[in-house]
């Protein structure tokens, strides 16, 4: 595993390690950005390339100031997490743009992301709106209180959207879920959307199984 850094952020995340696995970002034709969880880190979420392509694919996740992107819940009024989300979006911007600078289009950058990740890669994703990949949201969804209306420009032009949630997890509320899918669907993405009956706060082999037949596309 090796990192690179993305200078010229605001804190908290400033200056953080992006690790990445897979072919060098000057050789790859395609990538993924992977966002961990609270509490979890870059080289966790980076383990998951295990089970995915290699042949052209680099896999980069940047790694969070004190393994937490923003301090509270998802659902919490979204100052109630300035400035670490705004710091967390810019950091994967920057990522995103260094990938399209090294030659790789949006429509070849897939995002990936769990738990407290995936609503930061879902939230990234309806505030920069296009064709994508893929964007995938394990146990995620859109970041706001509760009567967010998301009234985000832009057009997915098709992008495959991935949401895999329990509808008992104790972290995503399943009504999150569905009006993530909502968000997307309006905005033009193809959405996926599969609840797991009963599954806990993880990650599934069909989930990996679906990502892995998105990736193989590429």
């Amino acid at each position: 595993m090796s990192f690179l850094r993305i200078e010229g952020l605001l804190a908290p995340h400033a200056g953080q390690p992006v690790h990445y696995v897979g072919m060098p970002l000057g050789r790859a034709t395609a990538a993924m950005v992977m966002i961990h969880g609270r509490g979890s880190s870059a080289g966790d979420i980076l383990g998951l390339a295990d089970e995915f392509p290699t042949d052209n694919f680099v896999y980069l996740a940047p790694q969070a100031a004190g393994h937490t992107w923003y301090p509270n819940r998802f659902m919490t009024p979204i100052e109630g997490n300035e400035p670490y989300l705004s710091s967390a979006l810019a950091l994967i911007d920057s990522i995103v743009n260094k990938v399209i600078e090294a030659g790789i289009g949006s429509e070849r950058i897939f995002l990936l992301g769990f738990s407290q990740g995936a609503c930061l890669a879902l939230e990234y994703a309806a505030r920069h709106a296009g064709q994508y990949g893929g964007v995938i949201g394990l146990s995620g969804g859109l970041i706001g209180p509760p009567g967010t209306s998301w009234a985000y420009d832009g057009d997915f032009a098709g992008t495959p959207i991935f949401l895999g949630c329990s509808d008992v997890d104790s972290h995503i509320p399943l009504g999150r879920v569905e009006e993530t899918a909502a968000v997307f669907e309006r905005m033009g993405a193809a959405v996926t959307k599969r609840i797991y009956p009963g599954m806990g706060h993880t990650i599934n082999r069909d989930e990996i199984d679906f990502i892995r037949n998105l990736l193989k596309t590429e």
